[in-house]
């Protein structure tokens, strides 16, 4: 930001503010208005520093230089295996193959994963493994005889797809095929696999998408799903192998492209949960805000269509990646959002921001936002979780399909219940009640105990 004045009385002048893309924004202000403002610019906390441009002119205040806080993370809030691995690069990868090709240790690999990223250069040949198209198990020629195999049963997909009849036909364009033409013309188009007229990856992927809604009729096609598949397209390359990545992606990860009704509120639920936990104020807003607040709508996008629209590709791929790697939860997206309200959310509890302007706040935050800084963050916020001595039952479900790791000494931690099961009267994960327990949505002592049990550092 640089405040400068354009008269000598200094009443008037023009606040320029620069972005990383070097787009300028020129206000100009009248009757001593730009005084005011640097005034508050001085006093304002995101403000790192402050300087005259000219200090031989100090005395004429004629153009102040103020430099914005980016949000940091300080090791103290840091996973503690943050920085031990490097990115899966070739050789790495291939460390972890024996000579039949087979994946030795899953576990360590997926963790790698998890901490480091996977090179761009071999994402095509490991994104397979981690949406369950290969099994880790699987040899070499294994693989080699699959691919062959799921190619002709693609094929057989798309034959059917063409053998329609015309009523058929006419039934399915209006349902499926005009939604998926409408939508690839406009998915990703910045990317250069994508851009140009008649390019035929995007009619590769208007054709997987076709596909895949013949493959699974109950899903078919929603929008949005455009968006998780050109990704996959862009680093499989191969037509088959992506649409096989894709089935993967739609029934073995938590992310949904087209939510029920109740999936949509499972997800919000732990996330809700996950938030009282972990940064109770902004719970307490959502509280305040009544039945809209708690409805959550700003992040509906982020995990409709795992958070593409918020960060720029690279970093919502390797987003994508640490939650593929499955390592301690199955959940790991929901650690993502608290991570993005921890970090970018206290202005809306400062400002007590209604839920439409909330709505606002962090869409305006898409694109700009520090993805590493989130994934960090994320990571840091699972570990904590991971130290808890006990877990609200609500928050039961988060370990439950983790697999081996999510507690490795085989320790899983005492379920205390918090109340918020409705179909049942007794906890159905058996957990213990220390205080009496309120009515639900209630704030007695049990609501304090429980912020004591968990305290999280933010």
């Amino acid at each position: 930001l640089h405040c400068s004045h354009s008269d000598e009385a200094c009443t008037c002048g023009q606040l320029v503010v620069a972005s990383r893309e070097s787009q300028y924004k020129i206000f100009h202000f009248h009757h001593g208005g730009l005084d005011k403002l640097s005034e508050v610019f001085q006093q304002w906390k995101y403000c790192t520093e402050t300087h005259l441009k000219d200090q031989q002119l100090a005395d004429e205040k004629t153009c102040m230089q103020f430099s914005i806080r980016r949000p940091k993370l300080p090791s103290s809030e840091t996973h503690p295996e943050e920085n031990s691995y490097r990115r899966l690069d070739v050789s790495a990868w291939l460390h972890h193959l024996n000579e039949a090709g087979q994946v030795e240790e899953e576990y360590k690999l997926r963790k790698a994963i998890f901490f480091g990223g996977i090179d761009i250069s071999i994402r095509g040949e490991v994104w397979p493994f981690l949406l369950h198209y290969y099994s880790y198990k699987s040899t070499s020629e294994e693989r080699e005889a699959l691919r062959l195999q799921k190619r002709k049963e693609y094929f057989e997909i798309q034959e059917k797809r063409l053998s329609m009849t015309p009523d058929e036909q006419k039934d399915f364009w209006r349902q499926v095929q005009f939604t998926v033409d409408k939508d690839v013309v406009r998915t990703d188009r910045s990317n250069q696999f994508f851009r140009g007229e008649d390019n035929p990856n995007v009619e590769t992927m208007r054709r997987i998408l076709l596909n895949y809604a013949v493959f699974n009729p109950t899903i078919g096609y929603s929008q949005g799903m455009s968006d998780l598949v050109a990704p996959l397209l862009a680093e499989v390359l191969d037509e088959s192998d992506t649409f096989w990545c894709f089935v993967g992606l739609m029934q073995n990860t938590i992310f949904i492209s087209s939510p029920r009704d109740e999936d949509m509120e499972k997800q919000l639920l732990y996330l809700r949960e996950l938030l009282r936990l972990m940064h109770p104020r902004f719970h307490q807003h959502l509280c305040a805000l009544g039945e809209d607040g708690l409805q959550m709508l700003f992040c509906h996008r982020w995990i409709l269509l795992c958070f593409k629209r918020e960060f720029p590709e690279a970093e919502a791929l390797r987003m994508w990646e640490a939650c593929w790697a499955h390592y301690q939860t199955d959940y790991f997206h929901l650690f993502i959002c608290v991570a993005i309200v921890v970090i970018y959310g206290d202005d809306v509890i400062e400002q007590q921001l209604a839920t439409d302007q909330m709505l606002l706040h962090f869409g305006n935050l898409a694109m700009h936002m520090n993805g590493e800084l989130v994934l960090r963050k994320a990571r840091s916020l699972l570990y904590q979780f991971h130290l808890l001595p006990r877990i609200p039952c609500s928050l039961h479900d988060l370990c439950k399909l983790c697999g081996t790791g999510m507690w490795d000494s085989g320790f899983i931690p005492a379920v205390e219940c918090s109340g918020h099961h409705l179909e049942s009267e007794s906890c159905p994960y058996g957990g213990l009640v220390e205080v009496s327990s309120p009515k639900p949505g209630s704030e007695g002592k049990k609501g304090l105990k429980t912020r004591d049990v968990f305290a999280f550092r933010k």
